[in-house]
């Protein structure tokens, strides 16, 4: 097409400075500094930050960083709980260029390892209280980062295994740094580690714009006003936060840390903080329903609840609902900034019967305001399946919320992208009114308490157990973590002894411990003819 000669396509309407900047969720803390300087914007414990405090820190984190070498296209890491050092992570790291990798708090050594030297971290900001994980995980490598230590003091025990702390970090570093943004709004802006279907984690990288479009659409899908007040229970490591922490920036919200996610920890911090809004897996549900009465505290208003992992039961939903929490189920996956679904709510179910309410909300639902397309296909045909909430196909994804891809990994990324679409490997059906249920999944993957444990790496770890001669590992419903690891093991003979106690000391010994198999069976694992082992048979024996 010629510009200059078919319509309003013509070469004096190009992009300028005037017109024109790459999409970045820094823009978002900029205003709420500049606007709202005063207003609360995080709350750990004792010590409070103001907008334009926050701001300035940020700053400070990201001239630091700078002085240190830190530039465009680095990583830094940063292993931490839900406190005030990882949110402000999620501005000063990329208002140097540099990328953000929040590492998993639950993860064992060698994994952190793993990721640390395949994301090629520069510097790594850690808390004390995981000094013990750390100091093995950076013995394990042959290029270790320079190491901040965060002394938060509200940890619990650990000690400083790097060169300077935190705050004495910070105070090197400007509050008046004239930052930069992205050059390109296709930038990467964090790295995130899933652990996906084989035993090492893959990389998932996101880009400004998505960060940007997908914050926004938190606010605007779950009808978030200004100044929300927002606590921290679900981790920050997890999706960066499922991008809240950018979408607090953009309503000048106040963030509530929570370092420890405990029933009466919550309780208490709503009641204290008048808190608003907050997410989590089902897990966390779980425990605030069923939380011992002397643990509870009356709500002082309705408490908007976001949640996504596993299913929730819709009986969970229901109790949720009758203690005075408003809960919005959502899906999505790392691979699309967290969530990019969401079971949007109609009025006109309002009066329905509490149970067939929480059946409706327990569904996925439909896409997100900044997700382009989500359709449920064949994945052999790419071919969409009718709305008939029978037939089943493959969740797929189009659009700006998804990720870059996975990094240095071109085989899985082509491989995720087949045909134009994001594969989820997750298999579901679409009801009459266009909204999405899960059946089942294709991947090999267990949601447990809102973690993803890979049932390859478990068996694989399994194997090496040297009375184990053949392992399978599933996922076995669970009623507080939705989901857990259950394994069927075929033994040695002359190893009949050995119990379901052993194996789990064995595999507590070499995995972390979340991923640790609930249950284990000891049995002769069904196979087809050509010896691939039939899990369906082994999930049907369980609902026996």
């Amino acid at each position: 097409m010629d510009k200059s000669t078919v319509g309003i396509y013509t070469q004096d309407l190009d992009k300028n400075q005037g017109n024109y900047t790459a999409l970045s969720p820094l823009s978002f803390i900029a205003r709420s500094a500049e606007v709202y300087p005063d207003h609360l914007a995080v709350i750990h414990g004792e010590h409070q930050f103001t907008w334009r405090q926050t701001y300035q820190r940020c700053c400070q984190l990201a001239s630091a960083l700078q002085k240190r070498g830190v530039g465009r296209g680095d990583t830094v890491a940063v292993m931490a709980p839900n406190i005030p050092a990882i949110y402000e992570a999620h501005f000063g790291v990329p208002m140097v260029g540099a990328v953000l990798n929040a590492l998993n708090i639950r993860l064992d050594a060698k994994v952190l390892a793993f990721i640390l030297e395949h994301g090629e971290a520069k510097v790594l900001l850690t808390d004390r209280e995981f000094s013990s994980v750390m100091r093995e995980a950076l013995s394990l490598m042959k290029s270790p980062p320079l190491v901040i230590d965060i002394d938060d003091p509200l940890a619990s025990g650990g000690e400083c295994i790097g060169e300077t702390d935190y705050e004495t970090f910070l105070e090197t570093g400007d509050p008046g740094f004239q930052w930069q943004g992205p050059e390109d709004e296709w930038e990467a802006i964090s790295l995130n580690y899933t652990s996906g279907t084989t035993g090492n984690p893959k990389g998932v990288v996101y880009h400004h714009r998505g960060a940007y479009l997908n914050a926004l659409s938190n606010a605007t899908g779950w009808d978030m006003s200004h100044h929300p007040t927002y606590l921290w229970t679900l981790p920050m490591f997890h999706c960066n936060g499922w991008c809240f922490p950018w979408t607090l920036a953009a309503l000048a919200g106040t963030s509530v840390c929570l370092r420890k996610v405990e029933a009466p920890a919550i309780y208490r911090a709503i009641a204290d903080t008048r808190v608003t809004h907050f997410c989590g897996a089902p897990v966390v549900l779980n425990d605030l329903v069923n939380a011992p009465e002397d643990e509870k505290l009356a709500l002082p208003h309705v408490v908007k609840t976001m949640t996504a992992g596993a299913p929730p039961p819709a009986s969970i939903l229901e109790k949720m609902d009758v203690a005075g929490f408003d809960v919005t189920h959502v899906y999505g996956l790392t691979e699309t900034y967290g969530p990019s679904v969401m079971c949007a709510w109609k009025s006109e179910w309002n009066d329905l019967p509490p149970a067939e309410k929480a059946t409706l909300k327990a569904r996925q639902g439909i896409r997100y305001h900044a997700l382009e397309n989500v359709q449920v296909m064949d994945p052999d045909t790419l071919q969409v399946v009718p709305s008939d909430g029978e037939t089943m196909g493959e969740i797929m994804f189009r659009g700006n919320i998804v990720m870059k891809g996975y990094l240095k990994n071109p085989s899985a990324t082509e491989a995720a992208f087949r045909g134009g679409w994001f594969h989820s490997g997750d298999l579901a059906v679409r009801d009459p009114d266009g909204y999405i249920r899960i059946k089942d999944r294709s991947k090999d993957i267990i949601i447990s308490g809102g973690e993803n444990i890979s049932s390859i790496e478990v068996e694989d770890i399994l194997y090496r157990h040297p009375d184990v001669i053949e392992a399978a590992v599933i996922a076995q419903s669970d009623e507080k973590w939705g989901e857990v690891p259950c394994a069927f093991l075929l033994l040695r003979p002359e190893a009949e002894d050995l119990g379901e106690k052993e194996i789990m000391d064995y595999c507590r010994e070499n995995m972390a411990h979340f991923k640790v198999p609930k249950k284990i069976v000891f049995t002769e694992l069904p196979k087809t003819s050509t010896g691939k082992i039939q899990k369906f048979k082994l999930r049907d024996s369980l609902t026996r």
